[in-house]
């Protein structure tokens, strides 16, 4: 039987002061399959779609102005 989680990326991962990470939890429902969880243990889910959404619009520079000096 595998796991309801299943581990996809921990995003920094150079530290072990619990980072940000991805997940698919493979016995919810459809829009809430993605799982992303912070290092104060809180989480959010949403779709594969949404998260095509969110993903395709920060490739677009949706966040580049929060990086800009």
């Amino acid at each position: 039987m595998r796991e309801p989680l299943e581990h996809i990326v921990t995003f920094c991962g150079q530290c072990n002061c619990g980072c940000p990470e991805l997940f698919l939890d493979h016995d919810a429902d459809e829009e809430r399959r993605v799982v992303i969880t912070d290092d104060f243990g809180a989480r959010i889910q949403m779709s594969l779609a949404q998260l095509h959404d969110l993903v395709s619009d920060v490739k677009e520079g949706a966040l580049d102005k929060l990086f800009a000096s």
